[in-house]
């Protein structure tokens, strides 16, 4: 009986052990254009380089849209295969990823990841990166900095067997965009696995929703902002520092789309960065509340038990055979000498 309570005691003490060293998880969700590049990466990067003039091209693609009852982005994807076509141009993932080298950032955003996981390191939180955009992933894939995501969702095509771009395999708009932020917090990352729909408890997400944060720049981003910060996380809205154009950030902050704003600055003392450094020491303190509190639960939830059956035992009576009380006693009795502190 002794080695059995030493044996559980041991047992006892790894989990606190194991609940005191996790590592809580936080995520960084970002638009693309506007928001990490002053540039749309279409208009600015991939229209140009089919010699197609982009207001046309932008003309076209709203008709286009507008006449079929079709999504915006859908068009813009179908358009680009058209003028490919006709220009017997084929597109392949390596055109794309090409053009994604010259896509221009914003100050800072090359060391931005580095500099801002080194922080979260130290308060102890894993910090993850995402991309959630309307744009090309293959250009974002391209360019410099899309190693440091742990996922890329964006726009799509879908290629032949010879490589070639023949249809969209997956179109983001801005409403859309809202399934990612459940993907990121449970953990659901494949674009076609349904399941993110199945409900989750909150002790089971990948990512608690209150540790995301979303930085976006306009409208469009409006469903993710509004969707993460009724959630307990955390929405930015960035405006480009040389233009000094803040009209949007000043709108989404008075109708309580976003916590914060900022120049898309993201240098090491940039507003942004102070900002970011703030909400990581607010993820940071929660989560060490949560961990005291999930050990204090490891006594609370043994002391529930104890009662349950305590219960159970109550309503043994002569027809309940000798043995099952017997064992019910000494499990109650093993129990009590688990728990810390007297109850009695």
């Amino acid at each position: 009986m002794e080695d059995k309570t030493i044996m559980a005691q041991e047992v006892k003490e790894k989990e606190i052990e194991t609940i005191r060293n996790r590592k809580p998880r936080m995520a960084i969700c970002y638009d693309f254009d506007k928001t990490l590049s002053p540039d749309d990466m279409q208009t600015f990067t991939l229209i140009p380089s089919f010699n197609i003039d982009k207001n046309s091209f932008w003309e076209e693609t709203g008709k286009l849209a507008h006449d079929n009852l079709m999504d915006n982005n859908l068009a813009w994807m179908y358009q680009l295969i058209k003028h490919s076509t006709f220009r017997d141009k084929s597109i392949k993932k390596e055109y794309f990823q090409a053009i994604g080298k010259d896509v221009k950032l914003y100050k800072g955003v090359d060391k931005w990841f580095d500099r801002i996981n080194d922080y979260a390191e130290k308060q102890g939180i894993i910090l993850e990166h995402y991309i959630i955009s309307s744009g090309l992933k293959e250009i974002i894939e391209g360019s410099m900095i899309a190693d440091k995501f742990k996922r890329i969702y964006a726009s799509s095509y879908y290629y032949s067997s010879d490589g070639v771009a023949v249809w969209p395999a997956q179109a983001v708009n801005y409403t859309n965009k809202t399934q990612f932020i459940f993907r990121i917090a449970k953990g659901i990352f494949e674009e076609y696995d349904e399941t993110v729909n199945d409900s989750m408890p909150e002790s089971n997400l990948y990512i608690p929703y209150e540790n995301i944060v979303y930085i976006g720049d306009s409208a469009t981003d409006i469903p993710c902002m509004r969707l993460v910060k009724s959630k307990g996380g955390f929405s930015i809205g960035v405006y480009d520092l040389e233009k000094d154009m803040r009209q949007k950030v000043y709108q989404l902050f008075n109708d309580g789309r976003i916590n914060y704003y900022a120049p898309a600055d993201y240098s090491s003392r940039s507003e942004l960065m102070q900002y970011v450094k703030k909400i990581v020491d607010t993820v940071a303190a929660k989560e060490k509340m949560k961990t005291e509190q999930m050990i204090l639960n490891v006594d609370a939830a043994l002391f529930g038990a104890i009662k349950a059956m305590e219960r159970m035992s109550s309503l043994a009576n002569e027809k309940t055979p000798k043995k099952m009380k017997r064992d019910l006693e000494s499990t109650i009795k093993e129990m009590k000498d688990l728990l810390s502190g007297n109850i009695e």
